[in-house]
């Protein structure tokens, strides 16, 4: 079996062998063809060269791989600052809300009709608040049980079509067409015979 020898070796064999006898042979004795001594500088500058570039290709690799890291660091912070500050646009459309409110506490002497306009608008200011923020209210009084948007807390035997929703206990609310709260109703069932 043929000893493995370092590439170093071979090649200085090769060498040796091409100026001693003009052609060469492998360590397993095939002929190789013969290398002018003096296109031993190309091909060493050749490998000069592809040795810099792969060490450019190397370092716009790991540039790249950087990039893709700090990229990736932003967008987890963006995240985390996107949910910890999502209700902001919210609570400052609440802020008039409460400051109203408390308004309505510091007045001493009111009539019953002076507090019922006070409570009217600030219930205004929180219509628009949830209408700004995409909350909607739900009242289905009269309609179609619907499972996903109501919660049925009683059924009462009624005219009509069973399972209508008779009575609404509490208004549900949605967010942008997601239930945010359903409406907790009272719903129809058909009179037994």
């Amino acid at each position: 079996m043929q000893e493995n020898k370092p590439s170093a070796e071979i090649h200085d064999e090769l060498l040796q062998g091409l100026t001693a006898e003009g052609s060469a042979a492998t360590p397993q004795g095939e002929p190789v063809d013969a290398v002018a001594p003096d296109t031993m500088p190309s091909i060493e500058e050749s490998l000069r060269q592809a040795e810099l570039k792969a060490a450019e290709h190397h370092d716009a690799w790991l540039r790249a791989k950087a990039d893709a890291e700090n990229i990736r660091r932003r967008a987890q912070e963006d995240i985390a600052k996107a949910s910890k500050f999502a209700a902001e646009k919210f609570a400052n459309a609440m802020l008039p809300v409460k400051d109203s409110l408390e308004a309505a506490l510091t007045i001493e002497k009111q009539t019953l009709e002076s507090l019922r306009e006070g409570v009217e608008l600030t219930l205004k200011q929180l219509a628009a608040a949830f209408q700004t923020a995409g909350v909607t209210e739900e009242n289905p009084a009269g309609s179609k049980f619907d499972p996903n948007r109501h919660q049925a807390i009683g059924m009462v035997e009624a005219e009509g079509e069973p399972n209508t929703i008779v009575n609404v206990l509490q208004k549900g609310y949605l967010l942008h067409e997601r239930v945010l709260r359903p409406a907790m109703v009272v719903v129809s069932k058909a009179k037994s015979a």
